[in-house]
């Protein structure tokens, strides 16, 4: 039986995409979660309608800014991502190795996500977002370690 998801072709470059939208998912998150606090017109002006409502508990609020943090996060580092699967493509490193980098970004990504926005309501958590987001980086150093081998 076929799997669903062939990892002998090369999919390290629909991972840059897929890394944009897990990056802006959270801010989708933050600005349904703000309701009215939301300007369609003025969005950076967000966190300071919500410092202004009262109405809006304090857990939610939190969630919210992490939200928006964690999208912020997710754009810082999507650049050096997609030129590391770049430069391994050029590099002609094994497809094998791209997908599975590729996908362990976007997979560590994800987590971050949820560790950030949802489970950070305990401050314990706090250290498991930074070893996801020291994970995510990883990756992204290892495509660029590999192509660096594989032009010698």
């Amino acid at each position: 039986m076929a799997s669903f998801l062939d990892l002998s072709s090369n999919w390290s470059l629909h991972s840059i995409p897929a890394a944009f939208v897990l990056a802006l998912l959270p801010n989708v998150y933050a600005s349904f979660a703000a309701g009215k606090n939301y300007d369609l017109a003025n969005p950076r002006k967000t966190e300071e309608h919500l410092a202004k409502d009262t109405t809006i508990d304090k857990r939610q609020l939190n969630r919210i800014l992490r939200a928006k943090a964690a999208s912020s996060n997710g754009l810082e580092t999507i650049g050096l991502f997609a030129a590391g699967v770049v430069a391994a493509n050029a590099a002609k490193v094994p497809v094998d190795t791209l997908n599975k980098l590729s996908l362990f970004y976007l997979g560590s990504r994800a987590v971050y996500n949820f560790v950030y926005v949802f489970l950070q309501d305990n401050r314990k958590f706090a250290p498991v977002r930074s070893l996801v987001w020291m994970a995510s980086l990883g990756s992204i150093f290892t495509l660029f370690i590999k192509a660096g081998n594989a032009f010698y």
